[in-house]
């Protein structure tokens, strides 16, 4: 096991986190007037806030869940509907996916936090099966086709989410936002509480903590967080789908976790950038050594990524970075 770190360098890595993050944001506001596709941008900012919701319960908390698709598909779900048929404003939709995830992150919290290893995370697959098996077959998720033609509307009756320049503006304020969150209970007492309970489960409870209460607000944090990325990409791209719900929407966010650094901020932001990034190029198609590779070839090349992941740099692309610059220092 990796020494813990000291408060020194979870001070600079904090430090570090922010430069990173404010870098990023300067460089998001520019990017659509700098030739780079808006729409491409609010994918991987939906993903990024998806990958960082469930690092906060995995890399900091240690669950791993096989389930957290549900979160994100049934908020875009709640999110469309409420939207499009009940007429709801954009930001009241939102709220309302996000309000179901959470609920739901209670119930399912409540159901799988008390087993450890392997046995939470077939819980929360078992349970997310059932909510993908719903919404093939509730009536108003309308199956395969999905709730389309999603309306934007109007944001707080003043901002026109129609515009593409203003949708993208507004995704950049959620993901900051949510991202700000995250980063204020990583650092804060709960968030060291959660990482001890990490750690050392039997001897944070020696210490008098309750470890399952920790890591139940942490699953519900991190269930509401995802619901929050969810609804905001139903109403980018005016669509939900089953492809949101589905398991290997689960084992996407894990790659995308490890991919970038499993227990960093910044990592999952990072993970996220590169598989999307990586997706939408093998999209419209690229040719390697007279091989074009196309869409089919995502689920190979994402497979390799993660055994490369696993067996080479464990820590993911900030992790290795970290600690080439701490080696650096030292």
């Amino acid at each position: 096991m990796d020494a813990p770190a000291s408060p020194i360098a979870t001070r600079n890595g904090s430090k570090a986190s922010l430069a990173a993050m404010a870098l990023m944001t300067a460089a998001l506001l520019v990017a659509p007037h700098v030739g780079v596709y808006p729409v491409f941008l609010m994918k991987a900012l939906c993903f990024a806030l998806f990958a960082c919701a469930f690092n906060l319960l995995l890399g900091y908390g240690g669950l791993l869940s096989f389930g957290h698709a549900m979160f994100l598909g049934s908020a875009g779900y709640v999110c469309a509907h409420v939207a499009k048929v009940w007429g709801w404003p954009t930001e009241a939709a939102i709220l309302a996916g996000t309000a179901v995830s959470t609920a739901m992150g209670v119930v399912v919290g409540f159901l799988a936090i008390r087993r450890q290893g392997i046995y939470f995370a077939m819980i929360t697959l078992a349970i997310a099966q059932m909510v993908f098996f719903f919404a093939v077959q509730a009536p108003f998720t309308h199956g395969e086709d999905g709730i389309q033609s999603v309306p934007r509307g109007m944001l707080f009756g003043v901002i026109d989410l129609s515009h593409g320049l203003a949708m993208y503006y507004t995704v950049i304020v959620i993901f900051v936002a949510a991202w700000l969150f995250i980063y204020r209970v990583v650092y804060s007492p709960f968030g060291q509480v959660l990482k001890a309970i990490k750690e050392n489960e039997p001897r944070a409870i020696s210490l008098g903590y309750d470890a399952d209460r920790y890591k139940l607000v942490a699953f519900i944090l991190s269930a509401a967080l995802a619901g929050l990325a969810g609804a905001t990409k139903a109403i980018v791209f005016q669509l939900a789908s089953l492809t949101d719900v589905d398991w290997p929407m689960s084992g996407e966010v894990v790659l995308m976790v490890l991919l970038g650094g499993m227990g960093t901020t910044f990592g999952p932001v990072v993970g996220a950038f590169i598989l999307v990034g990586l997706e939408s190029v093998l999209t419209s198609g690229v040719t390697i050594a007279g091989i074009t590779l196309g869409p089919e070839w995502v689920p190979v090349i994402t497979g390799a990524i993660f055994v490369i992941c696993v067996l080479a740099f464990r820590r993911g692309v900030v992790g290795e970075v970290a600690a080439f610059f701490a080696r650096r220092r030292r």
